[in-house]
């Protein structure tokens, strides 16, 4: 998939879900949450099939691994932080429903997680380990 049909994928997605909250937040729909956040897990199913395509590129004959350790470890974290997500946007529902009697607190731990995993990741990004030769 080329740059732009992500970039129009995430942005007709995003759109979708603000347009479908928006209402559910007016009082215009009776939905559930589970049904305002469905273009959020549909976009989130596509992004983790597409993830998993590409890891499993990695077990093709051929491949050498010496050559991408790190990019595994990007795509492992990428494939963590996803289920972070969908993690959080389930208790969120689950909360918003009244399904479940979870404090705000519980329910926020999944994002909050992945939120401190990229900063972490943006600190290694920006300061590589240096390899003395």
């Amino acid at each position: 998939m080329s740059l732009a049909q992500r970039v129009l994928l995430t942005w007709f997605f995003t759109l979708v879900f603000l347009v479908v909250l928006v209402l559910k937040l007016d009082g215009k729909v009776k939905w559930s949450w589970f049904i305002v956040f469905f273009p959020v897990w549909v976009f989130d199913g596509i992004l983790i099939l597409m993830l998993a395509v590409k890891m499993a590129g990695r077990c093709k004959p051929g491949y050498d691994p010496r050559n991408g350790s790190p990019d595994l470890r990007r795509r492992t974290w990428y494939l963590m932080a996803m289920l972070l997500k969908l993690g959080f946007c389930l208790m969120l529902c689950a909360k918003l429903e009244k399904l479940a009697d979870l404090k705000l607190v519980f329910v926020f731990i999944p994002l909050w997680t992945m939120l401190v995993g990229a900063l972490v990741e943006l600190g290694l990004n920006i300061f590589p380990e240096r390899r003395e030769a």
